[in-house]
C-alpha cells in the first residue's frame, strides 16, 4: 500500500491528467443515465403544456409516453453515431484536437438543453440530449485512448480502472444534484439537464497544460527526447529506459503497419481473437443484469419497509456502494490480476441473481425476505463494481495494439451503446412478461461469459502490448498445431468419446 501510494505521488501530474480526462466524457456518460430519472414529471408535464399552448389539446398518454422514451433513448443514439465516427476524426485530427472541440460541441449541447424551457420548445430538449450523446460517444474513445497511453506498465490497470469511477461519480452527481432540495424542482431542471457544460469547461481551460503523450510522441512525431521528457513530467524524474525499449519494441513490430481502420481490423486474422474478446465484453458490461437490479431496487426497498420519500436517498446509497466496489477493484487489480478478479466477480453475481429471484418469488411468504432481497441487490451491485465496472475497461484497452486501439474502440463502444440501447428498449416488456424471473437471462449472460473468457482471455497483469500480442499468437498456434496433430494421426489411435 505505502509503495503503491509512492508510486502515485511520484506520477502526481499523471494523476491530474487522469482527472481531467475523466471529468468530461465518462462523468457525462454516467450523469446522463441516472439525470433523466428524478425530473421526468416535469419534463413530461412542460411536453404536455407546449402541445397544449401549439395545437389547443393536450397530448395523448401514448403520444407523451413516446416522447418521453425519445427522450431517454436519443443520448443512446446519439452515443452510438459518435462512438462510430471517432475512428476517422481521431485519425485525421489527432486526439488532442478531437478533445478539444468535442468539448465545444458539449457546451454547445448544453446551453440547447439549459434554454429549452425558456424558449417553449421540448424538441430543443431532445436536440440538446442527442448532441450531448453524439460529444460524448466521440469523448469516450479519445479519452480511453489517452488513458492507455499516458501510464507505465506497473500503473496500467490502476489507471485504467479511474475511468468507470467517474462514470459512477456521475451517476451519483445526477441522482444528488436532482434531488428536489437541489434542482430536481418544476423551475431548475433545465439548469439540471445542463449541469454537463461545466465539466466541458473545466476540461477547455486546464487540458493545454498536460504534455502530448510518450506513445505519441514517440510512434507518431518521432520525438524520442520529448518522449522521455513527457515521462519525466508524468510519472517522475527517474529511470524510464523499460518503457523507452518497451515503446521502441512496439515500434519495430508495427514498422510497415499502418493505423487500422474497423474493416481492416474486421478482417485481420490476428486480431480475430482480441476482438471476439472485445465484443463479449462490451455486451456482457450491459446485459450482466445491472440495469435490471437497479429497476428491481425500488420494489425491493418498498418491499421492505422503507418509507417512499427516502427510497431516492436509498438510491444514492446503491450507487456509493458500486462506488465503493470500483475504488476496491483499484486497489486489487494489479495484486490479483484482471481475469482472476473478472471471473470471481462473475461467480458472486450470477449466485445473487440466482438467490434474489428466489427471494423475489417468496418474499411474500416470510416477513425477512425482503431484508434478504436487500443485501443481495447491494451484493450483486458492490461486485459489479469490482468485477465488470472495473476491469473491463482496463482490459479493453490492454489487448489491443497501438494500430488496432482506434478502430476497437469504434467498434467496442458501438456495440456498449447499442447493447445499452436494446436493453433499454426491450427490457420493460421483459419485466411484463417475465417478471423477476428475468434475471435468470442475465445470468446465462454471465455463465457463457465466464466460460468464454475462461478458455480464450490470458491473463494480461504487469505485460506489454507486445507480451500480451505474443500470448494471444501461442493460444492460435497451439489450438492449430493441436489440430494438425488430430488430423496427422492415424485413424486407429484416436479414441471415440462419443457416448
Amino acid at each position: 500500500m505505502d509503495g503503491l501510494l509512492s508510486e502515485l505521488h511520484q506520477c502526481r501530474l499523471m494523476v491530474l491528467f487522469i482527472c481531467v480526462l475523466c471529468i468530461g466524457s465518462p462523468f457525462q456518460f454516467g450523469f446522463h443515465i441516472s439525470v433523466v430519472s428524478s425530473p421526468s414529471k416535469f419534463v413530461k408535464a412542460f411536453t404536455n403544456q407546449t402541445v397544449l399552448q401549439r395545437y389547443g389539446s393536450p397530448a395523448t398518454d401514448e403520444t407523451l409516453t413516446l416522447l418521453w422514451s425519445l427522450t431517454v433513448s436519443i443520448f443512446s443514439i446519439g452515443g452510438l453515431l459518435g462512438s462510430m465516427g471517432s475512428g476517422s476524426l481521431i485519425r485525421r485530427y489527432g486526439k488532442c484536437r478531437c478533445m478539444r472541440w468535442n468539448n465545444v460541441f458539449t457546451l454547445g449541447s448544453s446551453l440547447i438543453t439549459g434554454f429549452s424551457r425558456m424558449s417553449g420548445s421540448f424538441e430543443m430538449t431532445l436536440v440538446g440530449r442527442f448532441l450531448c450523446g453524439i460529444s460524448t460517444g466521440v469523448g469516450m474513445n479519445v479519452c480511453l485512448l489517452y488513458l492507455g497511453e499516458i501510464s507505465p506498465k506497473k500503473l496500467r490497470g490502476l489507471t485504467n480502472t479511474i475511468c468507470p469511477i467517474f462514470g459512477i461519480i456521475g451517476k451519483l452527481s445526477g441522482l444528488i444534484f436532482g434531488l428536489r432540495e437541489a434542482l430536481g424542482s418544476e423551475s431548475r431542471w433545465p439548469l439540471l439537464m445542463a449541469l454537463s457544460g461545466v465539466t466541458a469547461i473545466l476540461q477547455l481551460a486546464t487540458f493545454p497544460f498536460f504534455p502530448d503523450t510518450p506513445t505519441d510522441l514517440m510512434m507518431v512525431k518521432k520525438d524520442k527526447e520529448g518522449c522521455l521528457k513527457a515521462m519525466k513530467k508524468l510519472w517522475g524524474d527517474r529511470d524510464h529506459q523499460s518503457e523507452i525499449e518497451d515503446l521502441i519494441n512496439e515500434q519495430n513490430a508495427r514498422k510497415n503497419t499502418k493505423v487500422l481502420s474497423v474493416l481492416e481490423l474486421i478482417l485481420d486474422r490476428s486480431l480475430r481473437r482480441q476482438l471476439c474478446i472485445l465484443s463479449f465484453l462490451m455486451i456482457t458490461l450491459q446485459f450482466c443484469g445491472v440495469n435490471a437490479i437497479y429497476f428491481y431496487a425500488y420494489d425491493v426497498f418498498q418491499q421492505a419497509g422503507f418509507p417512499k420519500d427516502r427510497i431516492p436517498y436509498i438510491a444514492i446509497g446503491t450507487g456509493c456502494c458500486e462506488m465503493l466496489g470500483a475504488l476496491t477493484c483499484c486497489f486489487l487489480i494489479e495484486k490479483v490480476g484482471r481475469k482472476a478478479l473478472l471471473l470471481t466477480a462473475f461467480v458472486v453475481m450470477g449466485g445473487a441473481l440466482v438467490l434474489l429471484t428466489v427471494t423475489l418469488a417468496f418474499q411474500d411468504t416470510y416477513h425477512w425476505l425482503p431484508y434478504c432481497s436487500t443485501v443481495l441487490v447491494f451484493c450483486f451491485i458492490l461486485f459489479y463494481g469490482i468485477g465488470p465496472a472495473g476491469v473491463i475497461i482496463s482490459l479493453s484497452i490492454e489487448i489491443l495494439t497501438q494500430a488496432a486501439r482506434p478502430s476497437g474502440f469504434v467498434l467496442s463502444s458501438s456495440l456498449n451503446w447499442s447493447a445499452l440501447y436494446i436493453t433499454g428498449l426491450i427490457f420493460p416488456f421483459m419485466v411484463k412478461s417475465m417478471g423477476h424471473f428475468c434475471f435468470l437471462l442475465f445470468l446465462g449472460f454471465i455463465l457463457a461469459s465466464s466460460i468464454f473468457l475462461c478458455l480464450f482471455l490470458p491473463e494480461t497483469k504487469g505485460k506489454s502490448v507486445i507480451e500480451i500480442t505474443e500470448e494471444f499468437n501461442q493460444i492460435s498456434c497451439r489450438r492449430i498445431c493441436c489440430r494438425g496433430a488430430v488430423e496427422n494421426t492415424p485413424r486407429e489411435l484416436i479414441m471415440c468419446t462419443k457416448f
